[in-house]
């Protein structure tokens, strides 16, 4: 077949590019819209808040949600965690600025304007020597999955999902319940998804 291609698109982009035909699959975090499409959840990610480093929660290996009460918080337009179902929804005190982007508001954590929530990835994507960033034990988890077209998928595409699910190349569907043991290979892109921003795309 055609060789195959990642590409990066904005993490609101990602399910509209399958649905569309532009890309075949698509990693993105929930909640998301999905419509048209199947989403098969692959993993959990930690949810962080990111300070500067000098920060009096830096102190810490780890927060709560009661550490962040009356913390100034930066939500950009881009936010990906969802507070829907925690008790007392989102912590801290949103401030009324809303950057654009999660990358913006990095900038504004390091002005010392508030602090940011995101998954671990992400604060690990938009590192900087000047902050930091520490779990939040009770906060919501950061539900990766991957995004495909519904309906009858290709020999391919099939073989990919069997993959990212843990099957090795060739097994069959059967087979794959048995093994949980996954290739260096496997291992190391499970890794690079999760180091990955939300909107990473393979294209035709």
């Amino acid at each position: 077949g055609a060789a195959r291609t990642l590409t990066a698109v904005a993490a609101a982009d990602a399910a509209g590019a399958v649905r569309t035909g532009i890309g075949d699959v698509a990693l993105l975090r929930r909640p998301a819209d999905t419509s048209g499409l199947a989403d098969i959840p692959l993993y959990e990610e930690t949810t962080v808040v990111v300070t500067p480093a000098d920060h009096l929660l830096s102190a810490a290996d780890d927060v709560t949600v009661a550490d962040l009460d009356g913390e100034p918080l930066l939500v950009p337009l881009d936010n990906v965690v969802d507070w829907a179902d925690a008790d007392g929804g989102a912590p801290g005190t949103p401030i009324d600025h809303r950057p654009e982007t999660t990358a913006a508001a990095i900038e504004l954590v390091a002005a010392g304007l508030g602090v940011l929530i995101v998954p671990q990835s992400l604060a690990r994507l938009h590192h900087r020597k000047d902050l930091t960033y520490r779990p939040i034990v009770d906060g919501p988890t950061c539900v990766v999955a991957l995004a495909v077209p519904e309906g009858p998928q290709s020999e391919l595409l099939e073989e990919f999902i069997g993959i990212v699910r843990g099957r090795r190349p060739g097994s069959s569907r059967g087979q794959a319940q048995q093994s949980t043991k996954r290739t260096a290979r496997e291992k190391t892109l499970a890794r690079q998804a999760a180091r990955a921003a939300a909107g990473k795309v393979a294209g035709k």
